[in-house]
């Protein structure tokens, strides 16, 4: 074995010994300059470099329906390969943050034609510790579930409702302002201005995406960044709240949820409501989501007459958990997505019900989880509904 590829293997294996009990918080709105984990380079005050990596590797079955329970579908892979390098350059106010993706699910060929691997790729200007700018491709400050790091969820994945109604990631300018206060009280205001074609979009039109965001927390911030960090790690010794409200209008959109989804026949304009909270007290946690996408006229057809509509309708998401020891958490959730009247031709009500169990070995970073649910479609609410079914999944997180 090469001396060089000896070298990087001792030091990875020193840093994963080296790892506290519970990690730093990963954040999806900033840069991260002092991470306890992770392999960090930096001279003086000109340059800085922190490289981490994550994976999660999964097992998962779903049955044929709710009353069969013969195996419809298996689900063996590596959902999650992430590459991150934060730091700055120059000077500690100019910061990057960069987040390569290399999994088959990262790259978005699950339902795509070609390779994304580049999810964020963004440059900040911090003029103090209450403002900061940014420049890039990022996610929109929209709905808490998916501004959470994906490295921070209690469940696998996130709910059926954040996969329909989620701003998700998108290129342009990006604002973060916490108002200063005498109280305890946190006031944060967060903006966007982005093409509103998503990820890695190509020379478009003239209509762009406009996203404002409203926080707050009105008993002071929450230990180690926990407002965006899924179960109560922490277990807060007095009550933490975060209640946040988000808009987003995106001007000719082309794509059925926004910055996701199958392409239009043609351009309309969208409108998203988020409204959101977080509350998390001596190892108890919850968070709670609503969605409402409005369109004026959601349905678009080609000269073939091939129909594509907008995914305009309401959804929530309701999550409750408990820490049952200091590395074990059980959790809860339920979510729902309801489409309105004009698409129920070509859009399903659906629904899921999931339990999980988290055994966390680094807090999020090292983590074993199991989840087990139900979900069902088209508006029944019986479980003998043939479009029901089981699922299980098995998963392991571990990253620096």
């Amino acid at each position: 074995m090469q001396k060089s590829a000896l070298f990087v293997i001792i030091c990875l294996f020193s840093v994963f010994l080296a790892l506290p009990t519970i990690a730093q918080n990963e954040s999806d709105e900033r840069s991260l300059l002092n991470v306890e984990n992770g392999i960090s380079i930096s001279k003086d005050s000109l340059f800085k470099l922190n490289l981490r990596f994550r994976m999660q590797n999964r097992f998962g079955v779903r049955t044929e329906s709710g009353e069969d329970f013969s195996i419809e579908q298996t689900d063996f892979r590596v959902r999650r390969m992430r590459l991150r390098f934060d730091g700055y350059v120059l000077n500690p106010k100019i910061q990057y943050y960069i987040q390569l993706g290399f999994s088959k699910s990262d790259m978005d060929l699950d339902g795509g034609t070609f390779a994304q691997p580049i999810r964020d790729a963004i440059i900040y200007y911090h003029f103090n510790r209450n403002f900061y700018v940014g420049f890039g491709q990022s996610k929109l400050p929209g709905n808490r579930e998916r501004v959470v790091s994906s490295g921070n969820l209690q469940f696998v994945d996130r709910s059926i409702a954040n996969g329909i109604f989620t701003l998700d990631r998108d290129f342009g300018f990006f604002a973060y302002y916490t108002l200063p206060t005498k109280g305890i009280a946190q006031y944060q205001l967060k903006g966007a201005i982005n093409t509103g074609e998503g990820r890695n979009p190509s020379p478009g039109d003239n209509g762009l995406s406009y996203t404002g965001r409203f926080e707050y927390l009105p008993f002071g911030g929450f230990q180690n960044a926990g407002d965006y960090s899924e179960g109560d790690l922490e277990i807060e010794p007095n009550p933490k709240l975060s209640i946040g409200v988000s808009l987003n209008v995106n001007k000719k959109a082309v794509r059925s949820r926004g910055q996701l989804g199958s392409d239009l026949f043609q351009q309309r304009d969208q409108k998203v409501f988020i409204l959101d909270a977080m509350f998390k007290y001596r190892g108890w946690g919850m968070l709670g989501e609503y969605f409402n996408r409005t369109s004026s006229d959601p349905i678009t057809q080609n000269a073939l007459g091939a129909t594509r509509v907008v995914w305009v309708g309401r959804g929530h998401n309701v999550q409750l958990s408990k820490m049952i020891s200091k590395r074990s958490e059980v959790a809860i959730r339920y979510a729902e997505v309801i489409p309105s009247e004009e698409i129920r031709g070509f859009e399903n009500q659906g629904e899921e019900a999931t339990l999980g169990y988290s055994r966390y070995l680094n807090g999020h970073r090292i983590k074993i989880q199991g989840n087990f649910g139900y979900g069902w479609a088209n508006n029944e609410w019986i479980l003998r509904n043939t479009s029901n079914f089981w699922f299980g999944v098995f998963q392991v997180e571990f990253g620096i």
